[in-house]
């Protein structure tokens, strides 16, 4: 070998390398079975899982009966194998929109009979969404279902990942895998901000188009599960549900007043704020919280 052909395969070699670490790195095979929920890792392509899922129990869960009816059959159907549709719970800040989502896996996951295939949670940062597909590409094989949940969806002017989500969802070439459902919450229903849309329509040269580029990301759920701000009497039983299940013994007549207290000096009723004031009680009272 001449010295201009060292010269040459010694300038191959370090292109080479150079390709190779420039390169995604490679999917790592994944063991399902270590847990039954998961946080989607996107630097490492990998997923990690998670022994024990931050959630309260369903029965908590007060004044969202018919969003969780709804979310409940949704996801009893899928789990057995049957058709179901991609959801987008949306609405009201601190309802428990996030919380049915992980008490609905939760539940229908205990309902599951022997040998049926296990239900899997998968949470997605939604800074990560641009790589679902890679996600979705480990999971389409695995023997096991499922829900892929992302918390506060939505996304701002500069940002072109909703494309791409959009394209997972419904219309890509391979599609949402059949072993595969997509949860997400968000206050905004459409997933981004009003005036974007209304500054799209105003400056495109065919305005309709542009409005329908972006609310049809929505389009791709199809169950909306709308979550309102909850009423005076949702509130208190919220309260009450949250004191009973814990034990907090508190005269009836206090509990209404101070839990009207607080919320007055949060400016809202919701669930966060109602299980904001059982944690404050709790502490008065000295009495442990666990789920």
């Amino acid at each position: 070998m001449t010295s201009d052909d060292r010269d040459l395969a010694s300038r191959l070699d370090r292109i080479a390398a150079a390709l190779e670490r420039l390169a995604p790195p490679a999917l790592r095979p994944q063991r399902f079975d270590a847990a039954d929920a998961f946080v989607w890792q996107a630097a490492a392509l990998g997923f990690q899982p998670i022994p024990h899922v931050n959630r309260v129990p369903l029965a908590l869960l007060k004044g969202i009966d018919h969003a969780a009816t709804q979310l409940l059959d949704n996801t009893r159907r899928f789990a057995a194998g049957l058709p179901a549709n991609n959801a987008l719970l949306w609405g009201a800040r601190g309802m428990g929109k996030s919380s049915l989502v992980k008490a609905a896996h939760a539940d229908v996951l205990a309902g599951l009979s022997e040998g049926a295939p296990r239900l899997k949670l998968i949470e997605i940062h939604r800074e990560d969404i641009a790589t679902l597909p890679a996600a979705l590409a480990t999971m389409r094989d695995a023997p096991h279902r499922f829900i892929v949940f992302c918390d506060d969806l939505s996304f701002d002017y500069d940002d072109t990942s909703y494309k791409s989500l959009k394209a997972v969802l419904e219309g890509g070439i391979e599609g949402r895998p059949q072993n595969v459902l997509f949860y997400a919450t968000s206050n905004r229903r459409h997933l981004m901000p009003r005036d974007m849309v209304d500054n799209e329509s105003s400056t495109a040269i065919n305005p309709s188009e542009a409005v329908e580029e972006k609310v049809s990301l929505s389009d791709r759920f199809g169950l909306w599960l709308g979550f309102h701000n909850a009423s005076q009497d949702d509130y208190l039983a919220m309260v009450r549900a949250y004191t009973t299940h814990f034990g907090l013994d508190i005269d009836p007549a206090a509990l209404r007043r101070e839990a009207l207290e607080w919320s007055m000096t949060r400016g809202a009723r919701s669930g966060r704020v109602a299980w904001q004031f059982t944690q404050d009680l709790a502490g008065r009272l000295g009495k442990p919280m666990s789920i």
